[in-house]
């Protein structure tokens, strides 16, 4: 359970599990407001809470994510299609450029959201070394 000190009233939050607000692109503290304010800008905090994004860096996660798994599957198609059919290039254009789009663009936002509700989730920061001083 997260509390927080908002003026004089004092705020208690359930943990909620990352896949259930990051893909929606809801806030990871309270699940109502909204984590982007744009298709993959993260918003500066939230509108209902106001829980700071600051702590946000998915960095390349979604990218490498989404060509693993969005785009290696479509090169392979466009390659077979051509090696099989030896297509036209027009025959691309509507079919492999349609695929390769859909499954890679629509994916990044529910993974980034996904990614910065597991940081949040899981209190992830920056890596330190520890020293024995």
């Amino acid at each position: 359970m997260c509390t927080t000190q908002t003026g004089d009233t004092e705020k208690s939050w359930s943990a909620i599990e990352p896949y259930k607000t990051g893909p929606l692109g809801r806030c990871p503290r309270c699940g109502e407001g909204k984590l982007f304010k744009g298709f993959l800008t993260l918003a500066p905090s939230c509108e209902k809470c106001g829980l700071d994004y600051s702590f946000a860096d998915p960095a390349d996660g979604p990218a490498f994510f989404v060509i693993c798994f969005g785009c290696v599957p479509s090169f392979a198609m466009a390659m077979w299609i051509e090696l099989a059919f030896q297509a036209p290039y027009w025959v691309h254009l509507v079919t492999s450029l349609p695929f390769l789009i859909l499954t890679c663009v629509p994916p990044l936002r529910p993974l980034k959201g996904w990614l910065v509700a597991s940081e949040y989730f899981y209190k992830a920061g920056e890596g330190k070394l520890k020293t024995n001083h």
